[in-house]
């Protein structure tokens, strides 16, 4: 196992990207590595942060403005070679089908439930590992 994963964090709030980041603590689980976050407020910061390379798992905030997260979501998933998992954060419940459109590997509603983002957090840097090791 890896010694530490990198989250990317895109939200156009500091609030919710400071949710995220308290929920999912320094290690969402005991069999994941620790979590460095990088912190996005704008689409564009998303795509530079990608491009670098080196993020294990990008969470997107639904919600965001201008653009929100799952617009943002498909836009990387078309454009990005060998996309990271995406945790998408969403409004209600009944936005999951948008998830789905979206091509969000994983989505949770806000506010941010610190038990159900960790897990999904976990879930996707299980997956992400699996994919780096193939």
């Amino acid at each position: 196992m890896q010694a530490t994963a990198t989250v990317l964090v895109y939200s156009d709030d500091s609030n919710t990207r400071e949710q995220v980041r308290l929920a999912a603590g320094r290690r969402p689980a005991p069999d994941v590595p620790v979590v460095e976050f990088v912190e996005c407020a704008t689409p564009q910061a998303v795509v530079r942060e990608l491009d670098k390379g080196g993020i294990d798992v990008v969470v997107l905030d639904g919600e965001a403005a201008p653009m929100g997260g799952m617009g943002l979501c498909r836009q990387i998933k078309d454009e990005v070679f060998r996309c990271p998992p995406v945790l998408l954060l969403i409004g209600r419940p009944q936005d999951a089908w948008l998830a789905t459109w979206s091509r969000a590997d994983a989505a949770v509603t806000l506010p941010v439930e610190p038990v159900e983002l960790a897990s999904a957090l976990a879930s996707l840097l299980r997956r992400a590992s699996l994919q780096q090791s193939a």
